[in-house]
């Protein structure tokens, strides 16, 4: 009996880990949406923010990494599915939508103007990142000091330069 117990318990974890794997399959396309948004006037709008100039090429390069990342991130969880698997794409996605959504949201409001990218950041991004976070913890695919580590951590470099953008008029990368 308790072997068949236990064999249902693995079944159950099993399902929760694919449903986590599943929702994250949606991260590279959220990923293009947003750049898809931002790609008409991030650059002209960056350039009239901070110092020194983005080119598009530039604009392109970093988005185009940030989408291989993304999928890389998201193809481990399916490789290798494990708690270190889904801390990695929690501390990616943090760096990606949640704190890139600050930088937005937090741009629009300082320069009391539209900053490409802050619809997606807002509608898209938070939503989807607090809806996978919870997700992964109802699952138990990861604990929760963990993923506030990773979480943390992981928007860490984002948030940094979103300060140097709105606040001081420079960048980090």
């Amino acid at each position: 009996m308790l072997l068949a117990q236990d064999l249902k318990s693995q079944t159950e974890a099993a399902a929760d880990f694919r449903a986590v794997q599943r929702a994250l399959l949606a991260a590279p396309v959220i990923f293009i949406c947003h750049v898809m948004e931002e790609a008409p006037s991030f650059v002209s709008w960056a350039n009239a923010h901070i110092e020194p100039d983005i080119t598009a090429q530039m604009f392109w390069s970093v988005n185009l990494s940030g989408l291989i990342i993304t999928i890389v991130a998201v193809g481990i969880t399916w490789l290798q599915p494990s708690p270190s698997s889904f801390l990695l794409a929690a501390a990616w996605l943090s760096f990606l939508m949640l704190a890139n959504a600050a930088l937005h949201i937090t741009a629009t409001l300082m320069f009391q103007s539209y900053a490409p990218g802050v619809v997606t950041a807002a509608l898209l991004y938070i939503p989807y990142f607090v809806w996978v976070i919870k997700k992964m913890l109802r699952a138990h695919a990861v604990k929760r000091a963990p993923l506030l580590s990773a979480t943390l951590l992981g928007a860490c470099p984002m948030l940094l330069h979103g300060y140097l953008i709105v606040f001081e008029g420079s960048r980090l990368f």
